[in-house]
């Protein structure tokens, strides 16, 4: 009897894994839409290009929900927190597609941003529910990969919508997307658990990471991946833009750019579990992104080959540190440490409210592209932590201790 409830359990685990696939590909090309115009958005709203402030303000906002996330979650359960926020961001889009560039529409775009991030964050709690410690590096890298072959198709077309529609069009094919994964969810995710281990408090939880050397670690590993992207999303298409190159030209030097996240995440979450663990990728990882970054300081091309060949070598980097990021601390807990997770997904908006708090300084004293400058200091930080990690062994090195004591 019981092995038969664990088949039913594991085929059950797979389904629904199939389903937060589709889930997963579908958010990512629905946030892709917005990703890399948003900065554009708040640029024309404003009238200047120092956004930095919209983007701080808004990750405080989620932050401090953040941390308190698991309260809700405790409250409600996994499945209807997950819709409850959808809901909300579903209503902020509405709201966007009636509202032309202005105050109101910041503010408006700011809440989607917020309540966008909150949905990413419980999906990533339900996908840790259906997942093996020992497969975490291959579950999260295919995720990963099919969140970002959703995102990869969202640049050109984005920036085509744009220039023939403008944001209004953009906001109505965000939020027909985000309709259908709604109705999606409503039907297979509705019978999701609910438990967690929700008695910790933000004290608790922050000192429980800060007395865990390793999960520490990787924490300041992340931060400093969540600040490349910030700045890097924020500036690279308001920098591209003012050397000369358009919205489609740019829409197709960021799919050339994302390529890696389709091609090299799943095979990356193989090798850490199979052969190699993560700690010698995550710090060659973060070599490149830093490298590649202050590069772009020295760049005045408009050719889009020249860029799409250095920013896809900046996201070389990128996709290998995110996905043995989230390899290297998944296999440290499980679906029912939301605590854990939501205190460890804060990286996004700790990461944005101090890059674009200091970007947001040294903008009213250098020009834009000292910025890129800023991008590897802050990435190159993160080789400190990466070298003090403990790697996780993977499986061919365990097979290899059996061996020996055999």
């Amino acid at each position: 009897m019981a092995n038969k409830k664990q088949v039913k359990s594991k085929k059950n685990g797979k389904k629904k894994l199939e389903l937060l696939g589709l889930i997963s590909f579908l958010f990512g090309f629905a946030q892709a839409l917005l990703l890399y115009v948003t900065s554009d958005y708040f640029r024309n709203a404003l009238g200047n290009e120092n956004v930095s402030s919209f983007y701080f303000i808004t990750y405080v906002i989620a932050l401090i929900g953040l941390l308190n996330m698991h309260k809700v979650v405790k409250k409600i359960g996994k499945a209807m927190s997950f819709f409850l926020f959808f809901f909300a961001q579903i209503c902020f889009l509405v709201g966007l597609i009636f509202i032309k560039p202005s105050l109101l529409g910041i503010i408006f775009l700011m809440l989607y941003i917020v309540a966008n991030y909150f949905v990413w964050v419980i999906l990533d709690v339900i996908i840790e529910e259906y997942s093996e410690d020992k497969k975490s590096g291959r579950i999260r890298g295919f995720h990963l990969m099919i969140l970002s072959a959703g995102v990869l198709l969202g640049p050109f077309l984005s920036t085509k919508i744009l220039s023939d529609f403008g944001f209004d069009g953009l906001f109505v094919a965000t939020l027909v997307l985000n309709v259908v994964m709604f109705v999606i969810g409503l039907i297979g995710l509705s019978d999701v658990s609910g438990k967690f281990r929700g008695q910790l408090t933000i004290k608790d939880v922050g000192l429980k990471i800060l007395t865990n050397k390793d999960v520490l670690n990787i924490y300041v590993i992340s931060l400093a991946l969540e600040a490349f992207y910030a700045l890097m999303i924020v500036y690279t298409p308001l920098y591209l833009l003012d050397l000369g190159l358009s919205w489609q030209q740019i829409g197709v030097v960021f799919t050339v750019m994302l390529i890696p996240f389709v091609v090299l995440e799943y095979p990356i979450g193989f090798l850490a579990d199979k052969k190699f663990g993560e700690k010698e990728m995550i710090i060659m990882g973060l070599l490149l992104m830093g490298v590649s970054s202050a590069s772009i300081f020295f760049i005045h091309s408009v050719s889009i080959v020249v860029w799409s060949l250095v920013l896809l070598s900046t996201r070389i980097g990128a996709a290998t540190v995110e996905t043995l990021r989230d390899s290297y601390f998944y296999k440290k807990i499980d679906g029912r440490d939301v605590d854990l997770i939501s205190f460890f997904r804060t990286t996004r908006a700790v990461a944005y409210m101090v890059a674009t708090g200091v970007s947001a300084m040294l903008l009213i004293i250098a020009p834009m592209k000292y910025i890129f400058l800023l991008v590897a200091g802050l990435v190159l930080i993160g080789l400190y932590p990466a070298i003090r990690l403990v790697d996780n062994k993977s499986e061919a090195e365990l097979d290899l201790e059996y061996e020996l004591a055999d």
